[in-house]
């Protein structure tokens, strides 16, 4: 400054001229700061968060700085002055999508950066790490490294890794800045400063490293001290087996760990065991083959063999089923390959991360206990072999592999897939020890993979090797339909008209092959080819009810079209206005530290013939949606079902300008079917789930599944949606989920909808109305037709028009009535006069009886005559009498009552007082 001339920095020491840097984190630099905000105004119980967010912090780890491992919001803040217009620049380790990590800038006026493309850092692969540098104004700016995370549930994020920042655009530095320890800088005018070897150290400052003592210390490359040499134990070698010689025998050989920081010559030290024992090889994997020389290698193309036997040709009608599978491990295979990687530090580089060990592959020593051992399979594509090219299904291949843990501390595997060399995700990950167990992820798209398997015997950070025995193993791993794959056995071609050789002719989409006759026939209808067998008519899988197949018979769907028989009625429904994806936001939920999230579900009814249309993606934000336009589908984390489901984090609730979406998973990918039962396929909708429809309207399930499979749910996932006719809900309706779980779900693998809306009514029938008659007026009567009331039913057939039809009058049944009324009354007087006239006769009779008996008691009545008295009528006739009117009936009934009575008397003469 008192010259006002530039001049060279001293040994020691470094200057980026109109830049600084900030490469040592055993502190927090001067100059930075760290803010730990909670921007939600409205949060849960107080008792949800209650330690708040003030002791999170970003946390100084020596080489780098590390961010906050909870849900808090901590910003790590910086304002610098540049006089001209500069850049920032750092490095940065973000391998966890359940953290949001943004970079952004605000000037001195308040304003944050142009674009908010450079906002959010991209996540990168594990173990390796990425850069980003933005352009700063000239004046004030202010740095923000900002983190939040996100969790709703137990397992831990992993944190934000941030170091070399590096801020050019300063006009000039007013002093130099001293190597820090485990550097050197030797020359005058240095823009940075060297590391140490190993086996040296430097504290800051240095101008050269100092060497350890060569036997009885060590240090690791950029040390700041030397260290004791430690006796060694059985945790400072590892053994392997060397490729098999002539004669079929490999030989176990053990190895001191490099670089070797233990001492033999210690009391309590152990030796190297002796090198040499020689095993039988184990044989090759299915699809290589020795050829009689020490190595295995991949049989020619169109020949097979199980490992054991020579390369044959696939006799004539038949093709090589390609694939790999690895179950043997005497030498690693040729595509694949290990390695090691420390994230603070490159002292595990060049180390084999993983271990042949004949009957499966674990993982090796490594550096330290930290350490991420990789081990890397690529395959360049997936296609079914040619007979299946007509199984247009979505799955192409899978890679399924066996393995199990072994761990005394928080070791972690994480199994991961690169999609053509873009972005590496993790698809599972797997805590703890495990027993023996299979894992199988499918493949739905031909494309470069890399398939990657990641063991960490403990995320702390740590520079010994206490978990040494701590391991994962590998058994076999096995990879179906690779493009450059071998082949341990081959299978029937299709006939074709013009076949030579072992040429195989595809079938056509939708057809399988006849096993007697290898002929290529159209699967039934309704039913869809399956992608791992097209052999025998057992390929064609028939579809779930009321599903049908598409023409290529690749898969099933629902047309939006259901029929059902109900007690002899027909009920028809038509979704097909639901067609389009229902979303539901369901919560607010809180996590321990209060933070505000939703379920945001999308459900594609139907899709779109066997399309999936409900799309979720993470991080809705201007970067990602450029790379969903240029990437399309291939975009990882965008993803395609009929029922997917992300996590919202409202705008509001971590003071985001726009609400970010996190944790997006496919809750089901291949339709089941639909039907009113409450069972499909092992999905079991409980009805107390929901209240009861209070309709007779049966309600219509439609089931999905996800063939994806977890740890926790090794049948991958189920979903199952309650369709319910409420003719108060209109148009799109309304979508809910179980008041018991309202996450969706109770156990996290099988998940339940309520859609409730008109448009899931049955078509309308004529059983849905009924017709009211109207008076009669000028000879005309009016029909009238109404619905029934509640209507249960939309659509179909319409109410009909008003009906007329004639009638008579009242005048003419007025007339009919007074006529028939006259002719009864005049019927009942005869009847009267009748019978009244009958009992005069009979009273005559009686007296005349009487008073014969009285005069004379002791002689019998005379008896009576045949003869017809003088005024007395010939009632016999009218009783015999062939054709009786109806009068004539009534008296013959008369008549015979009497007659019947006197027959039934005995006239004696000793009882004719008492008659």
């Amino acid at each position: 400054m008192k010259n006002q001339v530039c001049s060279k920095c001293g040994e020691g020491t470094y200057s980026l001229g109109s830049g600084i840097k900030f490469d040592e984190w055993d502190e927090l630099p001067a100059g930075f700061s760290n803010v730990a905000t909670f921007m939600d105004t409205v949060v849960g119980p107080s008792d949800s968060r209650p330690d708040g967010c003030n002791n999170s912090s970003w946390v100084p780890r020596g080489n780098y700085i590390e961010s906050n491992r909870d849900d808090c919001t901590v910003s790590l803040i910086y304002a610098v002055h540049l006089k001209k217009s500069g850049y920032v620049f750092f490095e940065y380790q973000y391998v966890d999508n359940n953290i949001f990590f943004e970079f952004f800038i605000q000037n001195d006026q308040c304003q944050e950066m142009d674009t908010t493309a450079d906002k959010w850092v991209k996540l990168t692969d594990n173990g390796e790490w990425g850069s980003h540098s933005v352009m700063l104004k000239s004046g004030t700016n202010i740095l923000y490294w900002r983190t939040t995370g996100i969790l709703m549930g137990s397992k831990a994020i992993k944190p934000v890794l941030v170091k070399n920042i590096t801020i050019e655009g300063v006009a000039y530095t007013s002093e130099c800045f001293p190597c820090k320890p485990g550097t050197f800088s030797n020359k005058p005018g240095s823009f940075n400063c060297q590391v140490c070897p190993r086996n040296t150290y430097s504290e800051k400052g240095a101008k050269e490293c100092i060497k350890c003592e060569e036997h009885s210390q060590f240090s690791e490359e950029g040390s700041s001290e030397c260290l004791a040499r430690p006796p060694c134990t059985t945790k400072d070698y590892f053994q392997i087996h060397t490729p098999c010689d002539e004669e079929g025998k490999t030989q176990i050989m053990y190895k001191w760990i490099e670089p070797k920081i233990c001492r033999e010559d210690l009391t309590d030290a152990i030796r190297l065991p002796p090198s040499g024992e020689k095993k039988d090889c184990p044989p090759c994997n299915p699809g290589f083959y020795n050829n009689g020389s020490s190595s295995c290698h991949p049989c020619p193309p169109g020949t097979f063999s199980d490992g054991t036997k020579e390369c044959r040709p696939c006799p004539a009608g038949m093709e090589p089923a390609l694939g790999f599978e690895y179950k043997w491990w005497n030498v690693l295979p040729g595509n694949m390959k290990t390695s090691c990687f420390n994230v603070g530090n490159s002292k595990c580089d060049g180390m084999n991360g993983w271990e042949v060990a004949g009957d499966h592959i674990q993982s090796g020593a490594g550096g330290s206990d930290n350490d991420y051992l990789i081990l890397n399979l690529h395959i360049p594509g997936f296609k079914p072999p040619t007979s299946m090219t007509g199984a247009m299904g979505s799955e192409l291949g899978r890679i399924t592999f066996v393995f199990e843990t072994l761990c005394s501390a928080d070791c972690v595997l994480y199994f991961m897939v690169d999609i053509n060399r873009k972005s590496t995700n993790v698809v599972e990950s797997w805590g703890g020890t495990k027993e023996k167990q299979a894992y199988t992820h499918i493949i739905f798209k031909n494309a470069t993979f890399t398939f990657t398997w990641a063991f960490q015997r403990t995320n702390q950070g740590q520079d010994n090797r206490r978990f040494i025995n701590d391991m994962v193993k590998i058994y076999s791993i096995t990879a179906t339909n690779a493009v450059d794959g071998v082949a341990s056995s081959c299978r029937a071609c299709a006939l074709g008209s013009e076949q030579s050789g072992s040429s195989c002719v595809p079938c056509p989409p939708g057809h399988y092959i006849e096993k007697e006759t290898n002929q290529c026939k159209e699967c039934p209808p309704d039913t869809y080819l399956s992608i791992h067998q097209v052999y025998g008519k057992e390929a064609c899988i028939p579809c779930g009810p009321g599903s049908r197949s598409t023409q290529d018979h690749s898969v099933c769907y629902s047309d939006c079209f259901f029929h059902h028989e109900k007690e002899n009625q027909s009920l028809h429904y038509d979704f097909s206005n639901l067609s389009s994806v229902g979303s539901l936001m369901n919560g607010p939920s809180f996590t321990s530290k209060g933070t505000k999230y939703f379920h945001f579900f999308n459900i594609s009814l139907c899709g779109h013939e066997g399309k999936k249309m409900a799309l979720c993606t993470n991080n809705i934000t201007d970067f990602t949606v450029k790379e969903m336009v240029a990437g399309s589908d291939d975009y990882t984390n965008l993803v395609g079902a009929y029922v997917c489901q992300s996590t919202i984090i409202p705008s509001e609730s971590k003071g985001f300008r726009a609400a970010l979406s996190s944790q997006s998973i496919i809750l089901a990918d291949t339709f089941l079917g639909v039907t009113v039962e409450t069972t499909l396929q092992n999905i079991y909708i409980k009805e107390e789930m929901f209240p009861v429809s209070p309709s007779q309207i049966p309600d219509v399930h439609f089931f999905y599944k996800s063939s994806t499979t977890t740890t926790s749910c090794v049948n991958g996932r189920s979903t199952a949606v309650k369709m319910r006719c409420n003719p108060t809900k209109p148009g799109a309706g309304v979508i809910s989920v179980p008041s018991k779980c309202p996450a969706g779900t109770c156990d996290g693998c099988t998940f339940y909808f309520l859609w409730e809306s008109a448009e899931a009514c049955p078509l309308c029938t004529e059983h849905d109305f009924h017709e009211i008659e109207g008076a009669c007026k000028r000879g005309f009567q009016e029909t009238l037709y109404v619905w029934n009331e509640p209507k249960w039913c939309i659509k179909g057939i319409s109410l009909p028009e008003k009906k007329l039809s004639t009638c008579e009058t009242v005048d003419f049944w007025l007339k009919v009535g007074a006529g028939v009324g006259a002719f009864t009354a005049v019927l009942l007087v005869a009847l009267t006069c009748y019978f009244w006239k009958k009992n005069q006769k009979l009273e005559y009779k009686y007296s005349k009886l009487v008073m014969t008996t009285n005069s004379k008691e002791c002689e019998l009545p005379a008896a009576d005559s045949c003869a017809i008295m003088e005024g007395e009528d010939n009632e016999e006739e009218v009783v015999y009498s062939n054709k009786q009117s109806l009068l004539g009936k009534l008296k013959s009934l008369a008549t015979k009552e009497k007659e019947d009575h006197f027959e039934s008397v005995q006239l004696k003469s000793s009882r004719s007082p008492n008659i």
